[in-house]
C-alpha cells in the first residue's frame, strides 16, 4: 500500500506577482520591505524570490514573461509586514505605488491589514500583528 503524502500545515505554498517592468516591480518590493529579492530565471522568464525560511518553504516571487499580466481585480495575496504594517505602507508612494486602504483592524487577536496598488497595477494586501 502506497504511503500518503504528508499533510501541509499551510494551504499557500507559492505565489507569483505579475510584472510588466520587472526591474521596477522588484525595486518596488525591495523598497517597501527594505530587503533584497533573489533574482533568478525560470524557463527564460525573470523572477525575483521573496526571502523565506527553509523550514516553511512558503514564499513567492515577482515574475515577468508571457502570460503574466498585472491585475487590480481578482485574487489578492497578503504579504507579511511583520510587527507593524505602517512601516512598509509609509514607503509605498515613494516606491511608485498607491495605498488603496490604510491600516485596518481585523477582529481581536487577528492583527491588521491594508491594500496597496504596486508599481505594476496589482492589488496586494499587507498583514501585521500590530
Amino acid at each position: 500500500m502506497a504511503k500518503s503524502p504528508a499533510k501541509r500545515e499551510n494551504v499557500v505554498v507559492w505565489f507569483e506577482i505579475p510584472a510588466v517592468n520587472f526591474e521596477r516591480a522588484v525595486a518596488f518590493y525591495e523598497n517597501i520591505f527594505s530587503t533584497k529579492l533573489k533574482r533568478e530565471a525560470f524557463e527564460q522568464n525573470p523572477m525575483a524570490v521573496f526571502p523565506y525560511q527553509l523550514e516553511s518553504a512558503i514564499s513567492g516571487c515577482v515574475m515577468a514573461g508571457d502570460g503574466y499580466a498585472p491585475a487590480a481585480q481578482g485574487t489578492v495575496i497578503y504579504l507579511n509586514a511583520d510587527e507593524d504594517l505602517n512601516v512598509p505602507l509609509a514607503r509605498v508612494k515613494k516606491a511608485g505605488g498607491e495605498v488603496l486602504l490604510g491600516k485596518t483592524a481585523l477582529p481581536p487577536g487577528m492583527g491588521f491589514f491594508a491594500h496597496l496598488r504596486d508599481s505594476e497595477g496589482n492589488r496586494v494586501g499587507l498583514h501585521s500583528v500590530a
